[in-house]
């Protein structure tokens, strides 16, 4: 329990040193229409029950408790140039992909933060954070409009993703990928300074409540440009990882074409 005080400390002095600098990630950013409001639906206010101290003490807990690497595959050496690999083919992804902002705003709201406006509020977050950086299982983007922290179930489900992606990857002969993950946290300095660039940005993005992020679909951290995978095979790939999650209710995901990524908002 120290070692994890010590860390949600440490995770906020983070937060502050950011959010006084008025630093600000993400591209994927959602107008909300008459038929995508956060609010108006019976399913979606059961979602936002209020969650016991227990259960977002045990959230925090099971972050740390850090699953196997995966190893042990029959790798293909020698060079590789785009090579294919087995991957299912689930269709149109953006059909596949299409769940509402109104529901994953609905989760947001349970498992989130209240909204962090300035530094006073962040030594009073609803939520213990977690402080994303590069790790074995993902890389972490420049950030240029969000801030690298999650809640703990949405940190788990980000290494889970990078974990289940890298052992999908072994179980077909290949390694030396990761995923990047390319929006966190979306703080009002962040949404100010995206304002500047695309003016559909509103306040109803799940993003600032440290639920949601995004992770390219375009784009892959090679270990070694001598044995690359085709794009589209890795593209396909993390869509058949993120496909199988939410199947276990443990996500929402959008499919992102303006900015090309998976918009992934914790359930579970």
């Amino acid at each position: 329990m120290r070692k994890n005080t010590l860390l949600r400390q440490s995770a906020l002095g983070g937060l502050l040193l950011i959010l006084a600098a008025g630093c600000g990630g993400g591209e994927s950013v959602y107008s909300v229409g008459a038929d995508d409001e956060s609010t108006g639906n019976a399913a979606a206010a059961d979602i936002r029950s209020e969650r016991t101290e227990e259960e977002i003490e045990a959230a925090y807990e099971r972050y740390f408790d850090e699953p196997e690497f995966p190893s042990g595959f029959d790798v293909k050496p020698g060079a590789r140039d785009a090579d294919r690999i087995k991957v299912r083919n689930l269709g149109n992804l953006a059909e596949v992909f299409n769940d509402s902002n109104r529901y994953q705003y609905a989760y947001a709201e349970r498992f989130g933060i209240r909204p962090v406006t300035n530094v006073g509020e962040a030594y009073n977050t609803t939520r213990p954070l977690v402080q994303l950086s590069t790790n074995r299982y993902y890389v972490v983007d420049e950030l240029t409009h969000s801030v690298p922290f999650l809640v703990p179930e949405a940190a788990t489900l980000l290494r889970d993703i990078g974990r289940n992606f890298i052992d999908s990857l072994g179980h077909r002969g290949a390694d030396g990928y990761r995923i990047i993950v390319t929006s966190v946290l979306r703080t009002p300095q962040s949404v100010k300074s995206l304002r500047r660039v695309n003016r559909n940005a509103t306040d109803s993005s799940t993003h600032k409540f440290a639920t949601t992020f995004d992770i390219s679909y375009s784009r892959f951290a090679c270990s070694d440009p001598s044995r690359t995978i085709h794009d589209g095979d890795l593209k396909n790939l993390l869509a058949e990882v993120l496909y199988d999650l939410r199947r276990q209710n443990r996500c929402m995901v959008k499919y992102e074409k303006k900015s090309p990524c998976f918009h992934i908002t914790v359930t579970k």
